[in-house]
């Protein structure tokens, strides 16, 4: 790599790298984070900050992420900040990432962050300009390399890539083996919480409300769920198709009934087709920190933070399930509810990280829920 000098300052010459779309656009910059060449499907996120949150987020597994906002990893990277043990994205797409993070807290700046972790990013390209194509023309997968820059070679191997509709996703991001999360101070309550690919911040807000937390891999039966006793279950987020978590699905009906149940983001989305619902994939996702969504039983509209690409259809609805939150962006399902069985979920991450603190009260709701079948019990 070629060395520049300027005002005194030397700094290295950028790299070239290209970003190709299945729709056939190519878009050029620069090698940003680690050498090589990866793939997925391409998503926005329309967050100003939290970009490191985001790239930790399990959610995110097979997705190549793009910024809108054009200035990335300003305040630089530290470790408490993570909400898996690794990043979690396949790639990453930003107008330009800073090399000279201003945060007494940073460990690191994004870019090593990015090369620690072996993850292929672009900078140095118009991240709006793909956000309005990926909103046009709806999801669909895409390759950067900084290896190979010939765009017909990326192109073939683009058309192996499968599409994220059917594809099962939570085995690359669950936990191999049942562990307890740090206990409370005082416990109050016993959860077993179902890793689809759970985001720290929620096993701190769990613990933060008295609970005892059991993290259990998602390949779990309902038989060992049972002989654990839990007080609640909780139904995590994770990546993929919620439809091809057929194991998952069948899990949880036969709990449903036995236990308070709250779900989050791909944990709602299992918990509705459990119920009998269906699920859909959206054209282009929900993905950034300012989605309102309208608490249907309150009147009151949350400012939200959301990451999904699927969502519960509204069509032929379980007459058992009741809608309680609406996204207001585009009207589609955010909330269920089932009072006699004592199950409810949300779409979106009450536990932002990144995002606003608007709907941690849902939290508090499942302890409610919880003590309320203690009492009854």
């Amino acid at each position: 790599m070629k060395s520049s000098a300027q005002n005194g300052a030397f700094f290295l010459s950028p790299k070239p790298a290209i970003l190709v779309l299945e729709n056939g656009l190519i878009f050029e910059g620069n090698a940003f984070g680690a050498y090589g060449t990866t793939s997925g499907e391409l998503c926005f996120n329309t967050g100003m900050v939290g970009y490191q949150e985001i790239l930790t987020d399990p959610s995110y597994c097979g997705q190549v992420v793009t910024m809108t906002y054009p200035h990335i990893g300003n305040y630089g990277i530290n470790a408490n900040y993570s909400e898996s043990k690794s990043i979690q994205v396949s790639g990453f797409i930003v107008k330009e990432g800073s090399q000279h993070p201003s945060n007494y807290l940073s460990q690191s700046s994004i870019t090593e962050y990015l090369e620690q972790h072996n993850i292929v990013g672009i900078q140095n390209l118009d991240t709006r300009a793909i956000t309005r194509v990926i909103r046009a023309e709806g999801s669909m997968n895409a390759i950067i390399s900084s290896e190979i820059l010939d765009y017909k070679i990326l192109k073939k191997q683009l058309q192996t890539i499968p599409s994220m509709e059917g594809l099962n996703l939570i085995e690359r991001v669950t936990c191999s083996k049942i562990y307890k999360y740090s206990k409370p101070k005082k416990t109050l309550f016993k959860i077993v919480a179902i890793d689809f690919g759970i985001k720290t911040n929620i096993l701190r807000l769990l613990k933060k409300q008295g609970c005892e937390i059991t993290v259990v891999p998602a390949t779990i039966t309902s038989d060992e769920i049972q002989k654990i006793n839990p007080d609640g279950i909780f139904l995590s987020n994770g990546p993929g198709d919620p439809a091809a978590a057929l194991d998952a699905i069948k899990c949880i009906q036969s709990l449903i009934g036995n236990y308070p149940i709250f779900g989050i983001c791909l944990g709602h989305q299992i918990l509705a087709l459990a119920l009998g619902a269906k699920t859909f994939k959206l054209k282009y996702g929900h993905r950034g920190c300012n989605h309102p969504v309208k608490n249907l039983e309150t009147g009151k509209v949350e400012i939200t933070s959301q990451n999904h690409g699927f969502a519960v259809s509204k069509d032929n609805i379980p007459s058992n399930i009741k809608i309680t939150h609406i996204n207001l962006n585009d009207d589609t399902v955010a909330g269920i509810s089932c009072s006699n069985i004592k199950a409810f979920s949300i779409q979106y991450h009450p536990e932002s990280c990144p995002g606003p603190n608007d709907s941690q009260y849902l939290f508090d709701h499942f302890i409610q829920l919880m003590q309320r079948e203690k009492n009854n019990g």
